[in-house]
């Protein structure tokens, strides 16, 4: 079986959610000389990229879509020892995703992080209940582009006002871009806080994140131009 056709199938059995027969397609890909990366960016990519699509077209629901993410995370668990040993393409980005302080409904941002990952960012969940130390730290540690925080709970919207204070209060608003998404979040609230944007859903968010770690990217460029002149 050719490389393209295995990774066809690859992304096919992400897009049908096949937690079973991912992993070994994955292990036959990368015996037929497949490298790591291009598992991840010409299959398990392509394939999630389509589950986006499905979800955004109300053709998959939640179920569907995490069922598809874990048939990606399991075929992932055996690219990504393969990539760190070998090497491989650099991630287009790196994106430090919670849900912040006092909420713990996780799905939306389990879905943004799975489509992220198919997309090959590198992504630093912090789980449920992060403070906001954590998600600086994804920054300041490992040198995260993209804070992405999530909640469904009104009572919780200080939490994000409190990243947001903590990021200016420690000079890192200039190098770093935030975006929030959740049931009780809005654009005016971005605006309001400080935020650099708005995810409505799911598949918005993901767009949204790349934009923002472009523009990252290019305002740093810029920040390095201005201090070598």
């Amino acid at each position: 079986m050719g490389k393209d056709e295995l990774l066809k199938e690859l992304g096919q059995l992400v897009i049908d959610g096949d937690v079973e027969n991912a992993p070994p397609k994955a292990r036959e890909a990368l015996d037929a000389g497949v490298t790591p990366w291009e598992c991840i960016s010409q299959g398990l990519s392509k394939g999630m990229e389509k589950v986006g699509q499905l979800y955004e077209e109300h053709e998959y629901f939640l179920p569907e879509v995490l069922l598809s993410a874990n048939a990606m995370y399991a075929a992932l668990d055996i690219v990504l020892p393969e990539l760190k040993l070998k090497g491989g393409g650099e991630a287009p980005g790196t994106v430090v995703i919670g849900v912040v302080e006092g909420d713990i409904h996780d799905i939306g941002k389990n879905i943004v992080k799975a489509l992220l990952t198919g997309a090959g960012y590198n992504v630093l969940d912090k789980g449920r209940n992060v403070p906001a130390d954590e998600f600086l730290k994804g920054v300041k540690e490992e040198g995260a582009q993209v804070i992405a925080m999530s909640t469904l709970m009104t009572p919780t919207l200080e939490s994000m006002r409190e990243v947001e204070q903590k990021l200016a209060k420690e000079g890192l608003k200039e190098t770093t871009r935030t975006i929030i998404g959740g049931a009780a979040t809005s654009a005016t609230f971005a605006g309001e806080i400080g935020s650099d944007d708005y995810g409505e859903d799911a598949q918005q968010a993901v767009d949204k994140v790349k934009a923002l770690v472009d523009d990252i990217k290019a305002a740093v460029a810029a920040l390095g131009e201005r201090v070598e002149k």
